[in-house]
């Protein structure tokens, strides 16, 4: 027989704190705490499976929950020695909330429940305390007619603050009994006003509308968002927990608070938190009366002169500090805690692992470990790996105002503030005079990277979690909100529209790349700091990992940054990128307009010495790590110019007609160029420009090695390949060359020649194309859009819909889709190896720095992951916790 009701209570349960998907976070630990002999109110908990009953049958319950529930009330009236709805000592409970994960404020909670207006006396004659009893009535009263009845909270606040202004109090503890009991008659008169009926008597029927009031609460808009937000699956359903009342309320001995037994900011080993003396819990988080600090240290700290718990309650708080150690080294982790002192008697509502930032989780994981509470491999475990982004990031002061005008996507964490700017130019100018600016575009493309580059962060009106913009700015480290499609931006009026209000060149914003939200003015920020607990776990995360690590990287600032955040290698150096450079991209031009050969290499020669400094530096910095290279891969109508403005000014820099640029451009313009003339096509169009590029690379590789005095073995990678006859006529231009280079300069070339699996059909000829190529990188970017059939810079639309209808779990572009792309990649991998069992295997997408898919990958059991410089931390581990789980 299902058992549907659970008691606690006594120094017993019926559950414990292993039972939570049965029970709740809530129940599962009150059963604990109860177990563990420590002082908790009598109660008994309404399982998840009644919830999930309750929606599968038509709000209905279980015929045999009733019974349950009256035979347990009858226990815990035993325990108290009160009696439910008994005129002459009855007994008063809370009825709560409790999910399996902690969902905090989301559903919904009734306090003093079992008060009418019999009962109401009979607690004041009992309490010796009128006041106080009128005072927990009208708190039910309140209450109750929101949380169950539907009546606002805000109209009993009218009627209480008209109360105190008409009696000249100022605060509610100013009021006393006759004034409570007279507002408690207001109060039932609205209720009447409102409903058409009277507020409801019988005690009985107060109990289960809060019960089916909880459980509807799993449904109401504010759980399903935070569900959503938090992956949390609505099949869970909430546990209903029913406890005996303890109160706060009943004078200077009794008090309320909520407490955390470590600093949920810092992670200092410290007891945090506040109480309020003669308060229910609601008081101390509705910011009615300024809480009071717990400790004698906390309060001087604060400068405040209201006594902290500790001089106020000193036996409470003693008990409640041994409590605290109790809990936290039961549960081996820091604990958020909510407690009740009634007449100077400690009471414990309710212990979870408390949530936390990522600082103070970092230095919470590492102290436990020191403590030995925790093992090493524990603590590895016991941080988010996307949480390291808010110590890698400035991020907005919670403190500060948030003005939001727009949301976009959350495209490249942190916040940045600065003026606004819409072109790229003018963002290198403002950077040049020490302004900071925000660069404002519809959308970004490769020309734009200066202006990215010297920007504080970047806003785009379109595009999605990787598009160019979003992709660009994570590489940079710089934050981005993309695909903000509220934003109307006017280029050449120089204004940012939003809701009616216009921005111009010039004006403040903030951009929050965590939240995707846009703010007006400029907000203060905090900046990033990095902790001795950041190494020291991170030590650890490098000790069990099996997946390397490496970063997507091609700017020496971004190559050194990569390697202080631990980077083994170079991933992805994307060449086309060093090509946008101001002092170079002319000679880039030139070379697209030649009509000839010996034009284009004419081009090739002034870009070989810059590509080869380019590649220098590189292997330097990466003294003897594998750097991996792509050879030019976007389409070559990117470099050229597209306004009427640029083309001229081109046309004059290159001694050209303007009319051959803007027909070259009509001849490489293509309706779908992600699709067209790209990677491995252009260097089989134009083998001189594959050449020029390994010549870059080979003399490079000799110069650096003479330099460092390690040995540089380059790994050169062809982009785009659907057929190993692609593969084998780049690999032969490539390796043609490397003999020349070898000849020309006496020394012996070592290096590797692989491909980019990006294309479907890549995946599935695996077996073929890894006869002769040394290594894959799956470019999961590509092979996303190339799966799915969806352009990453316009998914933005609808995938966000799609995730919130239940279409798809998660924007297959920030986590792998396992099912779909995940499953090429494994084909890709098992023919690969098929051909070539020691094959090197690694993915370059944006998925190599999220930790889902991280996981993937070593699951598949690829070689490395590479990503942004900013993302390798997480990577790192991410890759660690992997291990573990295996």
């Amino acid at each position: 027989m299902t058992k549907w009701v659970y008691t606690f209570g006594d120094g017993k349960a019926e559950g414990k704190a292993d039972m939570k998907n049965l029970l709740g976070g809530k129940g599962a630990n009150l059963a604990e705490m109860s177990n563990l002999g420590l002082p908790v109110p009598p109660g008994f908990t309404i399982p998840t499976e009644v919830c999930t009953y309750y929606y599968a049958h038509g709000q209905t319950y279980p015929a045999e929950l009733k019974g349950d529930v009256e035979a347990a009330l009858a226990q815990v009236g035993q325990l108290t020695g009160k009696s439910f709805g008994d005129a002459a000592n009855p007994l008063l409970v809370s009825v709560r909330s409790g999910a399996r994960a902690s969902m905090p404020g989301m559903m919904d909670t009734v306090l003093n429940l079992g008060l009418n207006d019999e009962t109401v006396e009979a607690v004041a004659r009992l309490a010796g305390d009128r006041r106080f009893a009128y005072d927990s009535y009208r708190r039910f009263i309140t209450m109750y007619s929101d949380v169950v009845l539907g009546v606002s909270h805000h109209h009993f606040e009218e009627i209480l603050e008209h109360y105190k202004l008409h009696a000249g109090h100022t605060l509610d503890t100013d009021l006393s009994a006759d004034d409570w009991a007279s507002l408690v008659v207001k109060y039932k008169e609205k209720v009447a006003a409102e409903l058409g009926r009277p507020f409801p008597q019988d005690p009985h029927e107060q109990l289960w509308g809060a019960i089916g009031a909880v459980f509807s609460s799993w449904m109401n808009a504010r759980a399903i968002t935070y569900r959503r937000l938090h992956s949390i699956p609505e099949s869970w359903g909430t546990a209903v927990n029913v406890q005996s009342m303890v109160f706060g309320n009943m004078g200077e001995t009794s008090a309320t608070g909520v407490a955390f037994t470590r600093n949920p900011s810092t992670g200092e080993n410290a007891l945090y938190g506040e109480f309020l003396v003669n308060a229910q819990g609601e008081d101390v988080v509705a910011g009615i009366r300024t809480p009071q600090d717990l400790t004698e240290k906390a309060r001087k700290a604060a400068g405040s002169d209201k006594p902290s718990m500790e001089l106020a309650l000193p036996e409470a708080f003693k008990e409640f500090e041994r409590i605290s150690h109790v809990l936290e080294n039961h549960y081996r982790d820091m604990q958020d805690l909510e407690f009740t002192v009634e007449k100077g008697k400690l009471w414990m509502l309710q212990t979870r692992s408390g949530k936390r930032t990522a600082k103070a989780a970092l230095r919470i994981a590492v102290e436990l470990a020191a403590e030995g509470l925790i093992t090493e491999e524990e603590a590895i475990g016991r941080v988010d790996p996307a949480a390291l982004d808010q110590l890698l990031h400035p991020a907005i002061d919670p403190k500060a105002e948030r003005k939001v005008i727009a949301t976009g996507l959350p495209a490249s964490p942190g916040a940045a503030a600065g003026a606004i700017v819409f072109t790229a130019d003018e963002a290198e100018a403002a950077k040049e005079k020490g302004l900071k600016v925000i660069l404002v575009r519809v959308e970004t493309s490769p020309e734009d990277i200066h202006g990215m580059h010297a920007a504080q962060g970047i806003l785009t009106a379109r595009g999605g979690m990787t598009s160019h913009a979003a992709v660009v700015a994570r590489g940079m480290g710089k934050p981005c909100v993309s695909g903000a499609g509220s934003l109307r931006i006017d280029a050449a009026a120089q204004t940012l529209t939003v809701n009616g209000q216009v921005f111009k060149k010039g004006d403040h914003i903030t951009i929050d790349g965590g939240t995707g939200q846009v703010l007006s003015g400029e907000v203060a920020m905090l900046q990033p700091e990095l902790s001795g607990e950041f190494a020291t776990l991170m030590g650890w995360a490098d000790k069990v990992r099996k997946l390397k690590v490496r970063a997507n990287a091609e700017t020496p600032a971004d190559a050194r940054m990569a390697r202080s955040f631990g980077a083994e290698g170079i991933g992805l150096s994307r060449t086309e990128h060093m090509f946008f450079d101001a002092g170079r991209i002319l000679a880039v031009r030139e070379m697209i307009l030649a009509d000839d050969e010996a034009g284009r290499r004419a081009a090739l020669a002034k870009l070989l010495p810059m590509q080869r400094d380019d590649f220098v530096e590189l292997f330097e910095i990466m003294k003897g790590l594998p750097v991996t290279i792509r050879l030019l891969d976007p389409p070559l109508h990117e470099f050229l110019p597209h306004t009427a403005e640029e083309t001229e000014e081109v046309a004059k820099s290159l001694g050209v007609d303007v009319e051959r640029i803007e027909r070259r451009n009509k001849e490489l313009h293509e309706v779908n160029p992600m699709l067209g003339f790209r990677g491995c096509r252009i260097a089989i169009a134009f083998p001189e420009i594959a050449e020029m590029q390994a010549r870059a690379i080979f003399e490079a590789a000799i110069i650096a090695a003479k330099k460092t005095g390690e040995a540089v073995v380059p790994e050169i990678m062809v982009p785009l390949i659907a057929t190993k006859a692609e593969f084998d006529i780049v690999n032969a231009v490539i390796r043609k060359t490397a003999e020349a280079v070898e000849k020309e300069s006496g020394e012996k070339l070592t290096f590797q020649v692989g491909t980019m699996i990006e294309l479907p059909r890549a995946a599935l000829r695996a077996e073929e194309i890894a006869k002769g190529a040394e290594f894959f990188s799956f470019g999961t970017n590509d092979l996303t859009q190339t799966t799915f059939g969806v352009s990453r810079d316009d998914a933005g639309t609808f995938l966000g819909p799609y995730v919130q209808k239940g279409i798809i779990e998660v924007d297959p572009f920030v986590s792998i889709d396992v099912d779909g792309v995940g499953e090429l990649v494994k084909i890709g991998v098992e023919r690969g190896r098929k051909s070539r069992p020691d094959i090197k295997l690694g993915i370059c997408g944006e998925h190599g720095g999220d930790p889902a898919s991280v996981a993937f990958c070593h699951e598949v059991g690829l070689n490395y992951v590479s990503c942004s410089p900013f993302r390798v931390p997480i990577a790192r581990l991410a890759a660690a916790q992997a291990a573990l789980k295996k």
